[in-house]
């Protein structure tokens, strides 16, 4: 191929940048062009100064931090004795992943940007902001933005006379070789590479530990409309410690009974075993995945089947279609143009990639097995807060759409389907630091706002705390019912008749007009200003991010207005000072 190589480097909390990274990588192969796709910190940073060439893919998490696989990146390039001239050599894009009804929206794109022209690097065209917020996601800023970067690319790079591009329906070489076994090896082989974690390794993604349950409980009434469950680890020997703020990330994995219709919708033999080769050197090999592996070890512990499909899916799915009215319906949903009919099918009902390739027979039972890793993503982590011990409040996520199955969250339901009075039970996981930091000053109070789950991390929080002595610790906590759904009541409440905590709570279902934590703090705006102004107080709130957050960050700017008599323009300065200082910080999640 001509030209230098192209590199594509991301930072993903959740799958979007990588998902927008491979899609670089593939439109380049696609124009004959060389491209090596890796993970930030998968990278050798002291090499930039040798690229020629670099495509940047940046999400942004917490308070506007890099993703936890750019961060050790992020360290390097921030580092204030490099030279000004450091990448003088580099042309750059970077392409930012955000939200905009977060405070920071796409902070880690833009900061980096800025720093690699201030290193000397030189922009081929301005910074690419995704929007999650819009209505057809970040693809209605990146399609333009990745248009205009393949003409800037072509430009300095021209593909030889005689030389095509090659067309978007015809399929890539995937991207491992899949060599199937003539028999199985013995399951001892299979467990040895599972559940048998170096006792050197600190836990890890790559190498989690496999931790026994000791106790799955439902904490909500019988009568409450959600299943939440409280869920302890023992952890002994493991080498895992944490502090309040930390969280765990759990490795999950698919049920039986998908597993089973997704062998069958492929035509696939879930004892089958086979050996995985990539295709070329610079492919990362998919982590946790033994050799040899098994069909059915791949679907439930690897593929993400019960995942939303992104549109990438449905270009590689397009590709691959023997069947002329499943690919034209296909290459509709993979096109620019029928991104709301997409959306209108997929992202809105939330239908699977199970349930898609279930609506694409003909497809779905031609699928080579070796483009399963380049069709479907890996199955994610997902972080809990850490309440304490190794304990985590869970709630069970199942909700109706228009789609006749309700809709249950892969992680929540595995979870939940545990139970470690049937037999020993044990779950993947290690503990990473969290969004949430708290003050080592003892004098420092602390406004903690956790409506439902979101409370987990302020129990941490406490119990640090009153371990400590320190009081000054402020809990606002809502929930639909007091008999219902009060987490740890007889806790808080024999920690406030000690002195060491001040609940106020908000049951809003318990009187005609529903109150919520917004509302109470409101309501002790006078407490809260002179906590935050003349003690210093830091802020916190957790929980859903659906509109809790707004209303709440909405609620204190009435306050610093009305109790400290700042205007609104001044009110906002002071917030974003606090953000600033860590003095308000925020976790939330979908």
């Amino acid at each position: 191929m001509p030209g230098p190589q192209l590199l594509v480097l991301f930072g993903s909390q959740t799958g979007t940048a990588e998902d927008v990274a491979e899609r670089l990588g593939r439109e380049a192969r696609r124009r004959r062009l060389r491209c090596r796709v890796l993970a930030l910190d998968s990278y050798s940073v002291a090499d930039l100064i040798r690229e020629p060439l670099v495509i940047f893919v940046c999400a942004t998490t917490g308070q506007g931090d890099p993703p936890d696989n750019m961060k050790n990146f992020w360290r390097f390039i921030f580092r204030k004795k490099l030279p000004s001239t450091s990448l003088c050599q580099l042309d750059f894009a970077v392409l930012g992943l955000g939200d905009s009804s977060y405070a920071k929206y796409n902070f880690v794109a833009k900061k980096l940007h800025r720093r690699l022209l201030q290193l000397g690097g030189s922009a081929l065209l301005p910074l690419c902001l995704g929007d999650d917020q819009h209505d057809l996601g970040p693809d209605a800023a990146i399609d333009p933005w990745m248009g205009a970067l393949w003409e800037k690319v072509l430009g300095l790079y021209p593909v030889p006379p005689g030389l095509p591009e090659i067309p978007p329906g015809v399929p890539l070489p995937s991207k491992f070789i899949l060599q199937l076994l003539p028999e199985a090896p013995s399951t001892s082989l299979q467990e040895l590479h599972t559940a048998s974690p170096d006792p050197q390794q600190h836990p890890s993604e790559s190498q989690p530990f496999l931790a026994p349950m000791v106790t799955n409980q439902r904490v909500t009434g019988p009568s409450h409309f959600q299943d939440v469950r409280l869920i302890e680890f023992d952890t002994t020997g493991s080498g895992i410690s944490f502090v309040a703020g930390d969280v765990v990330h759990i490795q999950p994995s698919n049920s039986d009974t998908h597993v089973q219709q997704f062998c069958q919708v492929l035509g696939l033999d879930p004892d089958q075993c086979f050996t995985l080769q990539p295709r070329e050197p610079s492919v990362p090999f998919p982590s946790g995945l033994p050799q040899p592996c098994s069909v059915r070890h791949l679907v439930t512990r690897h593929l993400d089947i019960a995942s939303v499909p992104r549109r990438s899916f449905f270009e590689l799915l397009a590709c691959l279609s023997p069947h002329e009215m499943e690919r034209e319906k296909l290459l509709e949903f993979s096109s620019a143009q029928g991104q709301e009919a997409l959306c209108e099918y997929c992202s809105r009902p939330r239908r699977t990639i199970l349930e898609v390739l279930c609506d694409f027979p003909h497809t779905a039972a031609a699928i080579p097995l070796h483009y399963l890793l380049d069709l479907i993503p890996r199955i994610r982590a997902r972080a809990f807060s850490i309440a304490s011990s190794l304990l985590i409040l869970v709630a069970v996520v199942h909700y109706k759409t228009r789609l006749r199955e309700p809709r249950r969250g892969l992680c929540s339901s595995w979870l939940a389907s545990l139970d470690p009075r049937q037999g020993p039970v044990r779950v993947p996981l290690w503990v990473r630091p969290g969004s949430l930091t708290f003050p080592e000053t003892p004098d420092t109070p602390v406004i903690m706002v956790g409506p439902g789950t979101g409370v987990a991390p302020f129990r941490a929080a406490v119990q640090e705390r009153v371990a400590q002595s320190q009081t000054g610790n402020f809990l606002f906590f809502g929930c639909r019912w007091r008999d219902q759904d009060f987490y740890w009541e007889a806790e808080w409440q024999e920690l406030e008749r000690r002195g060491y905590l001040t609940l106020v709570t908000a049951f809003s279902r318990e009187q005609g007009q529903k109150v919520y934590v917004q509302h109470r703090l409101r309501e002790l705006g006078l407490r809260v200003w002179e906590l935050l102004d003349s003690h210093g107080a830091y802020f916190y709130v957790a929980g859903s991010a659906k509109d809790m957050p707004a209303s709440v960050t909405e609620a204190l700017m009435s306050i610093l207005q009305e109790h400290g008599g700042l205007s609104h323009r001044d009110a906002d300065a002071y917030l974003a000072r606090l953000q600033r200082t860590l003095r308000f910080q925020t976790e939330t999640w979908a």
